[in-house]
C-alpha cells in the first residue's frame, strides 16, 4: 500500500512562475468520489495516469494513493464517465532544499486559485516554504481537487 503524506498550502504571489524549473497542463475527472475516496483518471502534456484514493486520516496529510499508467487514448474514454465538472490546470514545479513544491494555477470554473503542496516521507519532516508560500490548507475539504470538481471556486461565498 502506498501512503501519500502532502501538505498544502495558498500561493500569495507569483513569484512561483520565475523559479519554476518545469510546467505542464492537467485536465481531470472524477470517475467516482464518495466519503474521501475517489477514482480519478489525469491526462497531462505527456502521460495518463488512473488515481484511486482512500479517506484522508484526521489531519488530512496522508491518505492511501495508487497511481497506474494508462494510455491516453483510454484516458480520453474514461474522461467522458467524470461527475460533476473536470478540473483544469497548470502545474509548476518549484524546487525548495530537497524538495519539490507542486504549484497549480487553476483555470476554467476554479480560476483565481493558486495551491502549492509538497509530499513529504512523514508527517513530520521538515522543509523549507518558499517565499510565494501562504496560508496553509491541509485538511482542509474545501481545497481538495474532488470538492473543486463539484463545487468550483468560482461559485464560493469569499467575504
Amino acid at each position: 500500500m502506498s501512503i501519500e503524506i502532502e501538505r498544502k498550502f495558498l500561493v500569495k504571489n507569483d513569484s512561483y512562475r520565475t523559479q519554476a524549473f518545469s510546467y505542464y497542463d492537467i485536465l481531470q475527472g472524477y470517475i467516482a468520489h464518495e466519503n474521501g475516496r475517489s477514482v480519478r483518471v489525469r491526462i497531462t502534456d505527456k502521460e495518463a495516469i488512473l488515481t484511486i484514493k482512500g479517506p484522508s486520516d484526521g489531519k488530512g496529510m496522508s491518505r492511501y494513493e495508487w497511481n497506474h499508467l494508462i494510455p491516453v487514448e483510454d484516458a480520453r474514454e474514461l474522461f467522458e464517465l467524470h461527475q460533476s465538472g473536470a478540473i483544469e490546470k497548470r502545474r509548476y514545479l518549484v524546487h525548495s532544499g530537497p524538495h519539490v513544491f507542486e504549484v497549480d494555477e487553476f483555470h476554467g470554473e476554479n480560476e483565481g486559485l493558486v495551491m502549492a503542496e509538497v509530499e513529504l516521507g512523514s508527517e513530520s519532516e521538515t522543509f523549507t516554504k518558499p517565499d510565494f508560500i501562504g496560508k496553509e490548507v491541509t485538511g482542509d475539504h474545501r481545497y481538495y481537487n474532488a470538492y473543486l470538481a463539484a463545487n468550483p471556486y468560482k461559485t464560493w461565498n469569499r467575504e
